[in-house]
């Protein structure tokens, strides 16, 4: 398995660059005076940059396509106050002489930790129907395993292997806190819903080359997915009590909060009031830092314009 030579984020003006990269766009343009050059966005673990083919496009873009490793040959120079490669050479790669890691994001904290944190909070319900139903989520080995790789989102919050697993846990751990703030609150309904609300997202996306919607994803979505997954779950539960299944699937129906942001219905009950909130809180409160983070306006405290959030963000000193 090849190391990788160089990361994105290394990658400064006027650098001769050779290394691998994965190609998660690429288009054929035209030049005003007509000849062709083809834009290929290239990233991995650490960022994306534009690369630009301008002599031969026609030859290069025959030998890759879009999600796959390629090994370029290069320059960097500055276009637009942002780095943009010219690239030379082309040449696919097989996943499988890559690290996959390299080319994709990943979350920092330990997934095997976090999942077992899930687990404890499942073993914590008092209401044997949701354990058991959490319980055929968690311990379906398959189910496991890709909520532990999943990611939260494609282009918002979470963007990276393990990002669902870190946000679930996340509002798990918040949902908590506002239980015993409000002790009204059916605590076990809360904690239910707080752990499936994103269940649907191990099957939106594709995540084994590179993150993006999969077929089920851009047709049905997330929420209804989870829904018709929690509904077979259920079937196999005896006896399982169909007001307990209406609220739960009630959370998961309108965790977006608002008709305007996907949501087949707006929250109706308490329980699922908070776990919009909280859901809510902890994608933007991921999005401002990560966006904070990956600022590279470094002569301003506040970052470029933001159009997911409609904002610039102040980045603090």
């Amino acid at each position: 398995m090849k190391n990788k030579e160089i990361y994105l984020k290394d990658i400064k003006q006027g650098d001769k660059v050779a290394s691998t990269f994965l190609a998660t766009e690429k288009n054929m343009a035209f030049s005003l005076k007509g000849s062709p050059y083809l834009n290929v966005r290239l990233k991995d673990k650490t960022g994306e940059l534009d690369g630009k083919v301008w002599d031969n496009a026609a030859e290069l873009d025959q030998q890759f396509k879009k999600g796959d490793v390629i090994f370029i040959e290069g320059k960097a120079a500055n276009y637009k106050n942002s780095i943009q490669i010219s690239i030379i050479k082309i040449k696919k790669i097989a996943w499988e002489d890559v690290e996959p890691t390299d080319y994709l994001p990943a979350v920092k904290s330990d997934v095997v930790d976090m999942f077992n944190e899930i687990l404890t909070y499942a073993d914590k319900i008092q209401i044997k129907p949701l354990k058991d139903l959490l319980y055929a989520f968690l311990h379906d080995q398959k189910s496991a395993e890709l909520f532990q790789r999943a990611p939260a989102a494609k282009g918002f919050h979470h963007i990276y292997l393990g990002g669902l697993l870190e946000h679930t846990l996340s509002v798990v751990r918040l949902l908590e806190k506002v239980c015993e703030h409000y002790p009204i609150l059916n605590k076990d309904m809360v904690i239910a819903g707080g752990i499936l609300h994103d269940i649907g997202k191990i099957y939106e996306f594709s995540y084994d080359h590179m993150i993006d919607y999969s077929d089920e994803g851009r047709l049905i979505g997330h929420i209804v997915m989870g829904v018709e997954m929690i509904d077979k779950k259920i079937a196999a539960i005896d006896d399982f009590p169909h007001q307990l299944a209406l609220e739960l699937r009630h959370i998961i129906l309108s965790h977006h909060g608002e008709f305007e942001f996907g949501s087949p219905k707006r929250p109706k009950t308490v329980e699922a009031l908070v776990v919009h909130y909280i859901d809510d809180l902890d994608a933007k409160f991921n999005a401002f830092q990560t966006f904070i983070n990956d600022s590279t306006n470094d002569d301003s405290d506040w970052t470029n314009y933001n159009r997911f959030l409609d904002r610039f963000i102040y980045k603090k000193k």
